[in-house]
């Protein structure tokens, strides 16, 4: 296998860890984002019961992405983190604030600390969010490089642009949030889930329509992916599909639920389904830059040989991991009833 394509192997590997991390570990992230807007402390314990327990193994997904990164991609390790050191160190520091919140809130004596707790656990969860959507903005705008190092500013990463993208970021884990209740929950937690993921669908089909209007003036590789022919042919498909993927969400968001489990869970299927859709076109946009405007993936890959022998290891353990994340949530599949324990 020659360099370049074990380059782009380990690339499509950091791009699927990355994207199952923003699915799973997104509905959690949700979940917590949407808690003060579930006024009953029963609705708020059944839905963090939901995910207690998947949300930590859901973060397993990040750290081999970053793993990935630091290993097989160390030119753009070196020149991203520094870029955006602020908002990645924010976000790992509200994860572990949001992990001890959501540890503590079953320990709490009395409701007044439980209720405490839990906006500790939506104060991670929204800032976690939004650090994730400003360094994917920050990313997607461009990286001032100068030679192979970092040659921007502190605060590059802070625009409107990214901004925008952090909020649209946590519209969509409100929604990826809200239909995993939809699915796993019932009565009125499941109704007030349906209500919420309807709104959410709306802030981010509404999001993901500017941001689309706004990326191929970025920078002018990405205008030509997205104008010039043939390469519009490859990218006119993915808001077609948008817009179907909406329709079937709100459709089946419509109304109260028929019982039936396919029904229950297929907004969720349909929220994956747009995430999938935005990070196909963030892909196709971007390829095969690692670093826009001026580093390929290529040019930041490690040699050859270390290529090959972290990709031997990574063919052992992603099985692994994938095995055991499938069992899991396998094992805790059906609905989460009102008052059930966690601890």
């Amino acid at each position: 296998m020659s360099a370049e394509l074990i380059a782009t192997v380990w690339a499509a590997i950091i791009a699927i860890a990355i994207f199952l991390y923003v699915c799973m570990d997104g509905f959690d992230l949700g979940i917590g984002i949407l808690l003060p807007a579930l006024e009953k402390e029963e609705d708020r314990g059944t839905a963090i019961n939901s995910v207690a327990p998947v949300w930590d193994g859901n973060e397993t997904w990040l750290v081999m992405g970053g793993a990935g990164l630091y290993a097989v991609f160390p030119l753009a390790y070196a020149v991203i983190l520094p870029a955006l050191y602020m908002p990645l160190i924010l976000m790992l520091l509200a994860l572990i604030f949001r992990g001890v919140a959501f540890e503590m809130r079953f320990r709490a004596p009395t409701e007044g600390t439980r209720r405490g707790w839990d906006r500790a656990f939506t104060g991670g969860s929204l800032v976690a969010a939004l650090m994730q959507g400003l360094a994917l903005g920050a990313l997607v705008q461009g990286i001032e490089v100068e030679g192979r190092a970092y040659a921007g500013g502190w605060w590059d990463w802070l625009t409107p642009f990214s901004v925008f993208t952090a909020l649209a970021l946590v519209a969509g884990y409100g929604l990826l949030g809200a239909c995993w209740l939809v699915w796993k929950t019932e009565g009125t937690l499941q109704e007030t889930a349906r209500g919420l993921a309807r709104r959410c669908a709306v802030l981010l089909l509404a999001a993901i329509a500017v941001v689309s209007a706004v990326m191929p003036f970025l920078l002018p590789a990405f205008r030509a992916r997205w104008f010039d022919f043939p390469a519009i042919l490859t990218a006119l498909p993915v808001p077609v599909l948008v817009v179907v993927l909406g329709w079937l969400l709100f459709r089946d968001l419509r109304g109260p639920s028929d019982g039936t489990p396919a029904q229950e869970a297929r907004p969720f299927l349909w929220a994956l389904g747009l995430f999938f859709l935005a990070y196909t076109g963030l892909g196709i946009t971007m390829w095969p830059m690692m670093v826009p405007p001026g580093i390929t993936l290529w040019e930041a890959a490690a040699p050859r040989d270390s290529q090959l022998f972290l990709l031997v290891g990574a063919a052992v353990l992603i099985p692994v991991v994938l095995a055991y994340t499938g069992y899991v949530y396998w094992l805790f599949r059906g609905k989460v009833k009102a008052g059930a324990g966690y601890h």
